[in-house]
């Protein structure tokens, strides 16, 4: 059972999800703060569908909003994309190991991660504005050169910076945001030609094409059942 609700004090999202068996996460321009029960997990942005398998495990979870993961964290996306790397080898084993324990103490470890991020946060100063620059343009549509133009900087130190914010260009994270809309849409019973609409693509093929690409399943396989 997946439950989620918004962070306070942390950009982004607190996750609770009870797993039996094997699973599929897409990707969706974040990095993720994961608590097993054992040890802090972290995940990087993915470029496809992570797959894996758990027997009834409970996982808790901080998924970072776009372009914050790195500041929490203090290394850049591109270094975490594609990957699962315990906190340890980031914050280094004595100040993940403070906060395993608080964790395994607490009955809301989700608080705790919120906690946690949100001191760090605090700590790494201002944000990059071109971060914020990119993503207003990204939900505006606006294609990457103009982005780029907007920003002062040229396409390749747009790339990136991006690059080091979302741990992928532009171009890539536009097509896992549309990802995001379009699972979204299919989940809520929408047609797929009206999804394909929707979400942006150019048609229907495009919308099965791209959704198979990231997702590794076609769009059907998100439709409610019945």
């Amino acid at each position: 059972m997946y439950t989620e609700r918004a962070a306070l004090g942390a950009r982004g999202a607190v996750w609770r999800n009870t797993v039996a068996g094997p699973y599929r996460v897409l990707p969706d321009g974040c990095l993720d703060l994961i608590w097993t029960g054992a040890e802090v997990t972290v995940a990087g942005p993915d470029t496809g569908p992570y797959l894996g398998s758990s027997s009834g495990e409970v996982f808790t979870g901080l998924r970072l909003a776009s372009g914050v993961g790195p500041r929490v964290l203090g290394v850049p996306a591109r270094e975490l994309t594609d990957r699962r790397i315990p906190l340890a080898d980031l914050w280094g084993g004595a100040e993940a190991r403070r906060l395993a324990e608080r964790l395994a103490e607490s009955g809301a470890p989700g608080r705790i991660l919120e906690e946690a991020a949100a001191a760090r946060l605090a700590d790494a100063g201002p944000a990059d504005p071109v971060v914020g620059e990119a993503l207003a343009g990204l939900d505006a549509g606006d294609p990457v050169h103009v982005i780029a133009v907007r920003a002062g900087l040229s396409e390749r130190q747009l790339h990136r910076r991006c690059l080091d914010a979302f741990g992928y260009g532009l171009k890539t994270l536009a097509r896992i945001r549309r990802l995001g809309r379009a699972v979204s849409l299919t989940s809520a019973g929408v047609p797929l030609a009206d999804v394909a609409f929707q979400a942006g693509y150019a048609d229907q093929a495009h919308l099965s094409r791209e959704v198979k690409t990231l997702a590794g399943v076609p769009p059907s396989a998100f439709r409610p059942a019945g």
